[in-house]
């Protein structure tokens, strides 16, 4: 596949965003639009946008890659995370509304206190920042290699046009913009995976039924692994209660995906968005394992050596883009592009919004749409950019691991402590000794970080996803030993 080709592809593409962010933009650029959208999305766009978001590049590229290794041991987590989205919509999101939130963690001030409520938030944001990295690396290495290797443009050269690209187009609409934009985005992954399978197919001369039946027989497609509960990162109860909490705590405590649903006009509207969403998500993670099997399948048949790659992650666009044809290749990258962009211009709309109101207090002022707010939220948006970029060079420098492994592992250490700031706040009826929770929420980590590293030796035992349970069931404790009964004061103003 020419260079040429594909990067003419990548401008048409972009442009097409630009197009629609003008008009999406066009006379409300102000920060309740950035922000929640005014309140008045559609249900139905935001289900189907958030789709895109929440797959992202991982999904497209790391999940087939990574069948190799664990079969289709990966949808025990996905059956977890269908769990989670339910408890969202049933627990988390009427919270929300009741609060009537701009900022999530605005409920962890309400509930917790001051210090509660910027540790909380600082958690997102470095969260959020180190996730979105990774995801965007995932798609920068594949467009360096295939696109901007010909012409030997350095790596961050790469990263830096792909954020500017990002930014040309959400920096005045926000999430108005990106209600839209990634409804568009999901259009074209979900036409990406479904071709992609019907493309691969076809070079193995299968219909419809005889693709079924090579995925079923094929050597990957076991799912439930029950088998050495202790030494076993797949085993079902691990990745099953890992795709739970981490859901709960990536989705339903992220600002970036709760701040969709709550540009709803109401709460029954969200609720009908997450179940709806759930089950596409669902469906869409058998399609790219199916894509992970037949892309292996495809290979044994045509003799291709995968192990010179170095990294399962190569594996779908090396074949897609080298061995498919011109169509084929396109439609990978169309895919792939949706993918991520779709979740890193959601994160930085995210970021932008979490630091104005959780830091800079717009939620506050008088009028949060003046002219120097709005200048400022620009300036927030862009060094938010630039922190990216710097966190994405650095994951290049260190990475050695798939990075799905490596953002579900990263979220273990991250969101953890988000996870048991929250529980607390909505489980328990005592007050925080609200100027430890730093402390707590930087120990907490360490802590779960000496358990992973140790406990294979000392007691066999092999953590898997379930290290966010760890690590926010730690916080838990943390909190409620040093906790104390609110007083009858206390209790008139707290929010439950």
């Amino acid at each position: 596949m020419a260079p040429i080709v594909l990067l003419s592809f990548l401008i048409g593409y972009f442009a097409l965003l630009i197009v629609v962010s003008y008009f999406t933009s066009k006379g409300s650029s102000d920060n309740s639009s950035f922000f929640i959208a005014n309140r008045n999305s559609k249900w139905y766009f935001v289900a189907f946008g958030m789709i895109g978001t929440a797959l992202s590049g991982v999904t497209f590229i790391s999940v087939p890659g990574a069948v190799i290794n664990s079969s289709f041991g990966y949808f025990q987590f996905v059956l977890g995370n269908a769990v989670g989205f339910v408890l969202i919509a049933t627990v988390l999101l009427p919270l929300y509304y009741r609060i009537n939130l701009i900022s999530i963690y605005t409920y962890l001030e309400n509930r917790l206190g001051h210090w509660s409520y910027k540790s909380g938030a600082m958690i997102f944001l470095i969260s959020r920042t180190i996730g979105s990295a990774f995801r965007l690396y995932l798609v920068a290495i594949v467009l360096q290699k295939f696109i901007f290797d010909a012409w030997n443009v350095p790596f961050w050269v790469t990263i830096a046009i792909c954020l500017i690209l990002i930014w040309s187009y959400t920096f005045k609409g926000g999430l108005k913009t990106i209600i839209i934009t990634d409804t568009l985005q999901t259009v074209f992954l979900l036409s990406s995976v479904v071709l992609s399978i019907y493309f691969i197919s076809k070079s193995l001369d299968l219909d419809i039924a005889g693709t079924i039946e090579t995925v079923k027989n094929s050597s990957y497609s076991k799912i439930f692994f029950w088998e050495d509960f202790v030494g076993d990162k797949n085993h079902f109860v691990k990745q099953f209660l890992g795709g739970i909490f981490v859901t709960i705590a990536m989705t339903g405590l992220d600002q970036d995906l709760m701040q969709k649903n709550l540009s709803c006009k109401n709460i029954g509207e969200a609720q009908k968005n997450m179940l709806t969403f759930t089950g596409v998500f669902v469906l869409m993670n058998i399609f790219f394992l199916s894509v992970g099997a037949l892309l292996y399948s495809y290979a044994g048949a045509k003799g291709i050596d995968l192990a010179a790659l170095g990294t399962p992650d190569h594996v779908f666009p090396e074949i897609a883009l080298n061995y498919l044809g011109v169509l084929p290749a396109i439609i990978f990258m169309l895919g792939l592009t949706a993918a991520t962009f779709a979740t890193t211009d959601s994160a930085l709309t995210a970021l932008t919004t979490s630091f104005c109101v959780d830091f800079l207090n717009f939620n506050k002022k008088d009028n949060h749409n003046d002219p120097k707010l709005i200048r400022t939220r620009h300036t927030v948006h862009v060094v938010f950019s630039v922190i990216m970029l710097l966190v994405i060079l650095v994951f290049k420098a260190i990475n050695d691991d798939s990075v799905v492994n490596s953002i579900f592992k990263a979220a273990g250490y991250t969101y953890g402590p988000l996870l048991g700031l929250f529980a607390f706040g909505m489980i328990s009826k005592r007050a925080v000794k609200d100027k430890l929770v730093p402390f707590f929420c930087i120990l907490s980590p360490v802590i779960s970080f000496l358990i992973d590293k140790y406990s294979p030796a000392l007691i066999g035992y092999s953590i898997g996803f379930e290290l966010i349970v760890i690590n926010g069931l730690i916080t838990y404790l943390l909190l409620f030993l040093t906790s104390r009964h609110h007083t009858d004061e206390e209790r008139k103003s707290v929010v439950y």
